[in-house]
């Protein structure tokens, strides 16, 4: 119950520093927008190589694998970018007081070809992680279990590596050594789920789909109940009840990736502090995280 208290107060905290310096959010919904329309775009030379090369001959798995694994990495790709300029913004905004996105696209910039390697890095994890998990009869208990491991770990890994790729300028390689050397020697003082942002998010997003779903049917079964056997109304009724269903479930989208991303730079930050901090000095914990902690 504590870590939800913690996690739910620093969704507070997160969010109060949006609402005082707007770009903060900004990369947030740019992510998810651009990221709906590299998967349109992705997903069409899959689904013509599926009709096609079929799904029967090795040729076409593999090809459609190929496809998969470059569309995942996109995605990816697109995901760190804007996660890169967002920890970029909330390090400007707690050291210096302002977060600007011109700053922020210079990161991406000088940090390009490294989050690109993080992006690859990611997909290749996926790989391994589907592998494990298997499908069909290969699918069990155990399997699913080390894949979600896999998956989890990972994740928190990459949350770690980028506040460090961006804040100091390392390659990915430095990177993980440098959240590996953290995470051995305890820096970070208290564990991920200590403060429970990620249950948080999780019922949040949880909550708004369901809102949703509510609305988005709220608005359709009416329109197409009084329809009269009219395809239009019928048609605009789908379109309307998907359109708002779909606005919602991406407000749970930013909500989550923007809050998970300002947490873990603070917690970076705090392990950075602990790191530097001299022997009789007070390490200095991030506000946002001081609030939440006492």
């Amino acid at each position: 119950m504590q870590s939800f208290s913690r996690g739910w107060n620093f969704l507070k905290q997160a969010w109060s520093m949006a609402i005082a310096d707007k770009d903060l959010i900004k990369p947030s919904i740019y992510a998810l927008l651009v990221g709906f329309v590299v998967s349109l775009i992705g997903i069409i030379p899959i689904a013509l190589a599926a009709f096609i090369l079929g799904t029967e001959s090795i040729f076409g798995r593999v090809i459609l694998g190929f496809f998969g694994a470059l569309l995942v990495f996109a995605q990816y790709a697109v995901t760190y970018i804007f996660s890169a300029m967002t920890v970029k913004l909330i390090y400007d905004y707690l050291t210096h007081g302002d977060g600007k996105m011109d700053k922020a696209w210079q990161i991406v910039q000088r940090d390009w070809l490294d989050i690109l390697s993080l992006a690859a890095a990611s997909t290749l994890v996926n790989m391994v992680k589907n592998a494990v998990r298997g499908n069909g009869r290969n699918r069990n208990f155990i399997r699913e279990s080390i894949a979600n491991l896999i998956d989890t770990v990972w994740t928190e890994a990459v949350f770690l590596v980028l506040p460090i790729m961006v804040i100091e300028d390392e390659s990915l390689k430095d990177g993980l050594k440098r959240a590996t050397f953290i995470a051995k020697n305890n820096l970070l003082l208290i564990g991920i789920s200590a403060v429970g942002v990620r249950l948080v998010t999780g019922l949040i997003g949880f909550g708004l789909v369901v809102i949703g779903i509510g609305i988005g049917l709220g608005i359709a079964l009416p329109m197409i109940s009084i329809a009269g056997g009219s395809t239009v109304v019928v048609v605009m009724g789908v379109i309307l009840g998907v359109l708002v269903a779909s606005i919602i479930f991406m407000a749970a989208n930013v909500i989550g990736s923007y809050t998970s991303t300002a947490y873990h730079t603070c917690l970076y930050l705090w392990a950075r502090n602990v790191e530097t901090a001299q022997q009789g000095i007070p390490v200095v914990i991030p506000a946002p995280l001081a609030a939440v902690l006492g």
